[in-house]
């Protein structure tokens, strides 16, 4: 049986270089994002290249939705056995507390 890689935030930069390797590398996918256009368009793009993807929209600063999404996969997409946890947002390369927010 395949291996299952769940990746938060798959739908630009590291993420989604992350679900093309996975993808190469024969791994079914659940790829999450916040714009299910965007969420789409990379499963349509992985899809073609063979691979297994299910995909999840939600964002994962709200805890509820991440849970009930997790919790609605399908009983053969529950077993995942690596998480790439990518989501979030860069601000920069200074530390957070010297960044200029304007």
């Amino acid at each position: 049986m395949k291996k299952t890689v769940l990746i938060t935030g798959a739908t630009s930069g590291i993420g989604r270089a992350c679900a093309c390797k996975f993808a190469e590398a024969g791994y079914r996918l659940i790829i999450t994002g916040r714009d299910t256009k965007r969420t789409a368009g990379l499963a349509a793009e992985l899809e073609e290249s063979g691979a297994q993807v299910h995909t999840l929209c939600f964002d994962v600063r709200d805890r509820e939705a991440a849970t009930a999404a997790v919790g609605s996969l399908p009983e053969e997409w529950k077993q995942i056995d690596v998480l790439v946890n990518n989501a979030g947002l860069a601000l920069g390369l200074e530390p957070e507390y010297e960044g200029d927010y304007t």
